[in-house]
């Protein structure tokens, strides 16, 4: 029998307790982000550094080069979900296997493969409390070896739309208050302090929820679920409410959708095409202040 995920985040002791299972799948998903001449930012793959140390028997696996739709004019978008199995079978995940994802930072990239798998309709998957930085810091096993899985005969897709919605649904939100929109990235960014895309501030109605004011700043780890559910509804949201969050372009916000899933909250939603999108619409409103 495979081996059954307990939860949407998994900690360290369990993951190092189940190292060799050969239903499990470990994926390394961090993406190492660059600064351009222009001071825009980019993001490139995390292989070679994976290549260098990583938990024994993960594979790497890029959310830009292979996870992403390439013919989208927006970055990091989610792709038809038979490329999105097609990938995943490439690293051994299909019917019957356990997946547990993993970054080197604030979980953003592991939770965007998380959700990614989610919204294909795989359940049995999870990210990784803490990340390589807590693996790392608790002295736990590491390789430079190289893993490869046998592909498997199905990656059965049961899509799921309602996870990753579009600019008419998160306008239709904004205007008829019909569900709660949550901003996920700094304070200065949210009150247009601080401009990092076409237009300053945040989309109208929206309430603030940094996706790493959830994570202890001492293990890197998401607090405890009573802490998680104590500073979401701190920020104005309710476990009857449907969410909607967002950031720059869908990957802080996936981080915030596994927070908030972890925590109990069912009505989820990413907004796929962020703030990369809404801004660069000059006839959708902003707010800043």
């Amino acid at each position: 029998m495979s081996l059954t995920i307990p939860s949407p985040l998994v900690e360290a002791d369990w993951l190092e307790n189940h190292l060799g299972d050969p239903s499990l799948r470990i994926l390394d998903c961090a993406m190492v982000m660059q600064t351009r001449e222009d001071g825009s930012i980019a993001f490139a793959s995390g292989e070679p550094t994976w290549h260098e140390s990583h938990i024994p028997g993960s594979a790497y696996i890029s959310t830009g080069e292979e996870l992403s739709d390439k013919t989208s004019p927006l970055n990091m978008m989610m792709p038809a979900p038979e490329q999105l199995a097609e990938a995943f079978l490439k690293r051994g995940i299909g019917d019957g296997t356990a997946v547990v994802c993993y970054d080197r930072g604030n979980h953003a990239w592991a939770a965007r493969v998380w959700w990614l798998l989610r919204a294909c309709g795989f359940d049995n998957a999870a990210v990784l409390n803490g990340g390589w930085r807590k693996w790392q810091a608790e002295k736990r096993p590491a390789s430079s070896e190289t893993t490869s899985w046998p592909v498997p005969e199905t990656f059965t897709i049961n899509p799921r739309p309602q996870l990753m919605v579009d600019k008419a649904r998160v306008k239709t939100a904004s205007e008829a208050q019909d569900a709660v929109l949550i901003h996920s990235l700094p304070l200065p960014l949210f009150t247009g302090e601080k401009v990092a895309y076409a237009r300053p501030g945040r989309i109208p109605g929206s309430k603030h929820l940094y996706c790493e004011s959830l994570l202890d700043t001492d293990t890197f780890a998401y607090h405890d679920i009573d802490t998680l559910k104590a500073r979401i509804t701190g920020a104005g949201i309710s476990k009857d409410d449907t969410v909607i969050t967002y950031c720059g372009g869908g990957i802080a916000a996936s981080a915030n959708a596994l927070a908030l899933t972890a925590a109990g909250f069912e009505d989820v939603a990413v907004y796929d095409g962020s703030l990369s999108e809404w801004t660069a619409d000059p006839d959708l409103p902003m707010e800043t202040g």
